[in-house]
């Protein structure tokens, strides 16, 4: 399997089981490379773990089967969602952990070791991987990267990153079920937003508001900023911030006075233990999430602001910033934006199908809360 510079015509070839046939492809990842590698594939590597939000949509009963190793951040990122995998697949505790390719700690030898098809990459990690020489020391060993993204431009390349894995893993039909449930809920709120046009209140998006003392990190054009926009509001960070990830000092914040204010939480006890973040998640204690959010309100930034003194201030999980899922954010984000426009619009009952036509594991709710509950 190599790297090769033109689309090729599906080649038969006998899997080495000699049980089933496997055939050659050529996939165009989501970076622009075009990749020649044998599917279904049977053996992968997952560089990020979080990448289990992918499999887990496409092979609910068995998302682990094929991941012979994977980099160690789901536990430590998202421990909620963590801990009701670990119960339903406790396999996944057992396998092996990498380091990662952005800092330097991924290791080749090992990787070899588990004969792996493909390993999957997400595409920030990209230049990392090349400035290293890893991506050429793999390729040596026959071991292709896929790159696929959900993170840094998630509207453009969920998707396609989406029928990348159905195409690696020979769900292509399950990978299209998920995306059309996905394009209709996310009709259910840009239909109504082209329709009506409101008028769209100033947000300031509080990435990971609390994680540290520093104030404050946001994100630009991209990924929750783009959401908001979708979702009917105007991010007040879009023409500060040059790319997707980046930070507002509070003068500019309070400059902006953002009529919403929307903070990003989740469980990171795993790096800031009893830290001021927000913990939202599923299963969540929405009373402490709703204290710990009303809290962040006390800081600089938030002075005067009219998010502030009208009580729209609200906290939401995260991970939607790096998840197929992001299409619940858009939604909730537009009921609180737009409550008149969404009255009929309940982003619990989407989870609710999501993970009963979807998803391994069952939901329970918890995954934003507001100081106007």
């Amino acid at each position: 399997m190599r790297l090769i510079p033109s689309i090729v015509s599906l080649i038969p070839a006998v899997c080495l089981s000699g049980m089933a046939l496997a055939e050659q492809v050529t996939i165009t990842d989501v970076a622009g490379r075009q990749v020649s590698i044998d599917v279904p594939v049977e053996r992968m590597i997952l560089g990020e773990g979080r990448q289990v939000y992918l499999l887990g949509a496409l092979e609910p009963d068995a998302p682990f089967d094929h991941v012979v190793g994977w980099r160690e951040d789901f536990s430590q990122a998202d421990p909620d969602n963590y801990a009701r995998y670990a119960e339903k697949f406790p396999e996944l505790k057992e396998l092996p952990t990498f380091g990662g390719f952005k800092d330097g700690t991924f290791d080749v030898e090992q990787a070899a070791a588990l004969q792996p098809d493909v390993i999957l990459m997400n595409l920030e990690a990209r230049a990392a991987t090349e400035d290293a020489g890893y991506d050429a020391k793999l390729a040596e060993l026959d071991i292709p990267i896929v790159y696929v993204d959900f993170r840094e431009d998630p509207i453009a390349h969920t998707t396609p990153s989406m029928r990348l894995m159905g195409q690696l893993l020979g769900k292509q039909e399950a990978a299209e079920e998920f995306i059309a449930f996905s394009e209709a809920q996310m009709a259910r709120v840009t239909d109504v937003i082209d329709a009506h046009d409101p008028e769209r209140p100033k947000v300031f998006i509080d990435r990971a508001g609390g994680y540290s003392d520093d104030c404050c990190m946001s994100f630009g054009s991209g990924n929750f900023g783009d959401y908001v926009e979708l979702a009917g509001g105007s991010n007040i960070a879009r023409d500060i911030i040059p790319s997707t990830f980046g930070t507002l000092n509070p003068e500019q914040i309070i400059a902006a006075n953002p009529q919403q204010v929307v903070v990003t939480g989740g469980s990171w006890d795993a790096y800031v233990p009893g830290g001021d973040w927000v913990g939202v998640g599923p299963g969540a204690d929405l009373a402490e999430a709703r204290n710990k959010l009303e809290a962040l309100t006390e800081r600089t930034a938030m002075t005067g602001i009219d998010a502030v003194k009208d009580g729209n201030v609200h906290a939401i999980w995260h991970q939607f910033y790096n998840s197929p899922d992001y299409f619940v954010a858009v939604q909730q984000l537009a009921s609180w934006f737009h409550p008149e426009l969404f009255a009929d619009l309940d982003p619990d009952a989407t989870m609710q199908e999501l993970h009963d036509r979807f998803l391994p594991v069952d939901y329970e709710p918890g995954y934003w809360v507001s100081l106007d509950d």
